[in-house]
């Protein structure tokens, strides 16, 4: 859509920008560091544990390791699916000169590309002045 707008409206920005809220942000920031941390654990628990002060691994760790693979296949898909729905907000909003012309939200639908060229070329005929 970037490229369309501004091929049909030379000299026009077109900012895209991710809006998930601050606290679902952060989470999906998050999921990645303890992904690596448990695969990490699966992989060097045997040395992890005792330094942590541990005489011995707990025994969930035995089962994730028994099956290592499966253990890390479903940490790292799992992972991947949280922090994807963490990311999802499913806005699509175009403001043109900080006024909303459009929200997917509002309207339970994406536009289509002539729609939107005639959204923003409305918003721009409107603005222009004439001398």
């Amino acid at each position: 859509m970037k490229n369309m707008l501004e091929s049909q409206f030379p000299g026009i920005n077109v900012v895209l920008a991710n809006y998930p809220p601050l606290p679902k942000h952060l989470l999906s920031k998050v999921v990645p560091v303890v992904q690596f941390a448990v695969i990490g654990v699966i992989m060097g628990g045997e040395h992890i544990f005792p330094r942590l002060g541990l005489a011995a691994p707990p025994q969930w760790y035995y089962s994730m390791r028994a099956n290592r693979f499966g253990s890390m296949a479903s940490t790292w898909l799992l992972g991947n699916f949280v922090q994807s729905f963490l990311q999802n907000s499913g806005a699509f909003e175009v403001y043109c000169n900080g006024e909303l012309k459009f929200s997917k939200l509002k309207e339970n639908r994406f536009p289509g590309e002539i729609e939107l060229k005639e959204l923003v070329a409305r918003r721009i005929a409107n603005s222009r002045v004439i001398i």
